[in-house]
């Protein structure tokens, strides 16, 4: 789906972080169970998100993606409202709506590049199959949404995820700076013993996912 082989392997690598991260955290025994199905997603998030990168992606079941997202944005509230881990559970929602947010953005990705309202520059048995076409604009990006309302809609994602994500980034920075306590993540306990530099990842790696997935979405409109 990315034209420009540079771009491409800079997304890759982008997305690679947060992958790595959440397969490491995974591993902790710290992490309990809502800990655990979030660091899944977000490692699944960030694999998908590489594959859409690459013209092997477009081979992928649509189905099986949009499921897993839907459900993934769908854990992220229920996770926010069950368990709110020290939070009240209006701020655990606050907290945990940007994942959710995340989730069901690639959901709707996924879809709306198998629809006929995009042009790809190959074809693709998972995506739809479109004949080739060169995408409109700057040619970083071998497919595009033609039509208005998902052009639009694409737009709109990308700058909120810009947003999310320049908040994560500066709140990994402040922790980064500042001997603040671990924040209790949504739906489940801080890990224990970690340093302010650890907690710093966190919001990092979700800020490279959250702008890498801005420019993929900004590349598509």
């Amino acid at each position: 789906m990315i034209a420009a082989s540079g771009l491409r392997w800079i997304l890759t690598l982008m997305f690679a972080a947060p992958v790595l991260y959440g397969l490491w955290r995974l591993v902790l025994p710290a992490a309990g169970l809502t800990g655990r199905v979030g660091h899944v997603l977000h490692a699944a998030m960030g694999v998908l998100m590489i594959a859409m990168a690459w013209p092997w992606g477009m081979d992928l079941a649509v189905a099986p993606q949009v499921v897993l997202f839907t459900a993934g944005a769908v854990w992220f509230v229920g996770a926010s409202l069950i368990r709110p881990g020290g939070r009240s559970r209006t701020g655990a929602v606050v907290a945990a709506w940007p994942h959710a947010l995340m989730m069901g953005a690639m959901a709707w990705m996924v879809e709306a590049m198998a629809t006929p309202g995009s042009t790809a520059g190959h074809g693709g048995g998972g995506h739809g199959g479109h004949e080739g076409h060169t995408a409109a604009g700057s040619g970083l990006a071998s497919m595009s949404l033609t039509d208005t309302g998902p052009s639009v809609a694409s737009a709109l994602l990308a700058v909120a995820l810009t947003a999310i994500g320049l908040v994560w980034l500066a709140r990994a920075f402040d922790l980064a700076r500042a001997q603040v306590p671990v924040p209790a993540p949504a739906g489940g306990p801080a890990p224990a013993g970690a340093n302010t530099a650890a907690a710093a990842l966190d919001p990092a790696c979700h800020a490279v996912m959250a702008l890498g997935m801005a420019v993929m979405f900004a590349l598509f409109a």
